[in-house]
């Protein structure tokens, strides 16, 4: 066998190389797979050629002649799905245009294989290594070229549309091996087959067009990239993140840097990294050098900081890590976070918490206040302008209570009724001003006397009544007579009056013991009983001479 037979030999082992420095290259994903189905049946077409002339037997070289084209209409349809896939023309798929464009291939591998009345193949000599072709060739080679124009289509509206640079170079390259091995498989149409009989048959121009765009395939592969989807999203996701991030290997050299820090920072790959050339310089800070110290010193703990960049007037989020490989830093990724928004929002929220917790404030005070005015009001309503005690009707209000429980309880209680003696004389001698003060005094002087559960009333004018809980008619007698004798040895100094104002009082007593005749009283009625029954005691002691006590039991 001469040198010709062996080229499409070399060309197949070269095809297999490439096939298995693919597939132990690279990370295989499923389109990966799809490609290595692919180059597979391009690896078919020399071997085919070889193997048709490695044998005299008729059947085999035919059997070898039918693989080989059976895989041409495969090989095309492979380079437009390609196309297809990588361009994202997936409305080429539908299935009306599908089956018009792969139907006819499936069909003319139909052709091939069954080649009817030698329409597809004939030999010559009574063999096949060389052979005439019909018009099923024709229709193989005709299925070939509207796939290549249908490519070519693809690949220009891939090219003008608004894809990214990515889709647009894997499109480029797709481009390139279909050029290469059209042009090659025309040449070798034109060449072995239209002038076959005036030229010799040059071998191995096809395969070495199917060679050469594999090769341009596996050049893109390793270089480029172009099919590793697991590269390719990394480095979509790394892109597409606001925060910028920045990859140093431990010579803190830089490996990768995405798109949202190109902009705002002068580094490329390979470019030495310094920290602190990227942090302000002035005036000195605290934090900075904290943080760099953490960097430079400790590089095996993460570290971050924030600060407001005077260079481009925002605040920014430094975060340092190690990449740990078991338990070994083989370098760093530092990420850059603008949160000039968030600090915004956080000194608006700030400043609103502020104005809140100022409201807050004006507000307790208010209601300290209103409290405070409340209060002042309620004891108003219960008290004496004029002596401070309380009133008739704060007493009215707690001796209703206090009867309940003394009627259910038989509890012994005491009312005293007390009137200041002669008073219009002290009004008509020294004046109201003076009476006032006379009686103000004679309540400090009657309170001094009282026990701290004792109440003390003003009941109208320089009249008083106290209620006695709890007391029976002998304790109730010894704390009147001490009351009135306290009163009676009193002084009242009066300034500008030469001599003091002595007073005495009367008094009705008041002292309930048997409970059997009120409960048939409502507790408001009973009260007013009582407070007739002290106040014609009172009475009966004016009229007795003043300055004494009338006792009356209950």
């Amino acid at each position: 066998m001469g040198f010709e037979v062996w080229v499409d030999l070399i060309l197949f082992f070269a095809l297999f190389a490439l096939f298995a420095y693919i597939f132990a290259s690279v990370t295989i994903t499923n389109l990966h797979k799809v490609y290595l189905l692919f180059h597979f049946s391009m690896m078919l077409w020399p071997f085919c050629q070889f193997a048709i002339k490695t044998t005299e037997n008729p059947t085999f070289q035919l059997f070898y002649v039918k693989l080989a084209f059976v895989s041409s209409p495969l090989l095309t349809t492979g380079w437009l799905l390609f196309t297809i896939f990588l361009t994202g023309q997936s409305k080429f798929l539908r299935r009306k245009i599908s089956l018009f464009l792969f139907g006819p291939a499936l069909l003319a591998a139909l052709g091939v294989i069954v080649n009817p009345n030698g329409w597809f193949v004939l030999p010559v000599n009574g063999g096949y290594i060389q052979r005439t072709y019909g018009p099923i060739f024709w229709f193989n080679i005709t299925i070939l070229m509207i796939h290549f124009i249908v490519s070519l289509y693809i690949i220009y509206l891939a090219l003008v549309s608004n894809n990214t640079p990515r889709i647009k170079k894997q499109v480029r390259h797709m481009l390139r091996g279909i050029l290469v091995v059209a042009v090659f498989t025309l040449v070798d149409i034109f060449l072995n087959v239209i002038l076959s009989k005036s030229l010799p048959v040059i071998p191995g121009m096809a395969s070495l067009g199917v060679l050469l765009s594999a090769i341009i395939f596996v050049i893109a592969i390793h270089r480029d990239k172009v099919f590793d989807i697991v590269t390719i999203a990394h480095q979509d996701i790394i892109d597409t993140i606001e925060y910028g991030i920045l990859v140093l290997d431990d010579n803190e050299i830089v490996v990768e840097i995405n798109q949202s820090l190109l902009p705002h920072i002068n580094l490329r790959i390979g470019d030495r990294f310094v920290m602190a050339d990227i942090l302000p310089q002035e005036p000195a800070d605290e934090h900075i050098e904290c943080f760099l110290h953490t960097y430079r010193e400790r590089p095996l703990e993460r570290t971050e900081i924030e600060l407001l960049h005077p260079r481009i007037n925002r605040y920014i989020s430094i975060h340092a890590a190690p990449i740990l490989v078991s338990g070994l830093m083989v370098g760093q990724i530092i990420t850059f976070q603008d949160i000039t928004e968030l600090r915004r929002l956080i000194d608006e929220t700030n400043l609103h918490n502020k104005i809140l917790q100022e409201h807050n404030e004006a507000l307790i005070k208010i209601q300290a206040e209103l409290f405070q005015t409340n209060r002042k009001l309620n004891q108003m309503a219960i008290t004496d302008s004029l002596t401070g005690c309380y009133n008739r009707h704060y007493l009215t209000q707690q001796l209703e209570n206090e009867v309940m429980k003394n009627r259910k309880f038989q509890i012994s209680f005491a009312i005293l009724l007390l009137d200041i003696d002669f008073f219009k004389l002290v009004n008509d001698n020294y004046g109201h001003l003076v009476g006032d003060e006379v009686i103000c005094n004679t309540v400090e002087v009657i309170k001094q006397s009282l026990r701290r559960t004792d109440i003390l009333a003003r009941y109208g004018g320089e009249e008083f009544i106290i209620y006695l809980p709890n007391t029976d008619e002998s304790q109730a007698k010894i704390l009147a007579e001490r009351i009135k004798s306290t009163v009676e040895s009193n002084k009242v100094v009066i300034e500008n009056i030469a001599h003091s104002v002595s007073i005495t009082i009367s008094m009705g007593l008041l002292s309930i013991n048997d409970f059997s005749v009120e409960n048939r009283l409502s507790p408001k009625s009973y009260i007013n009983d009582l407070f007739e029954s002290v106040d014609k005691a009172l009475y009966q002691a004016k009229n007795e001479g003043r300055n004494r006590i009338i006792s009356v039991v209950r």
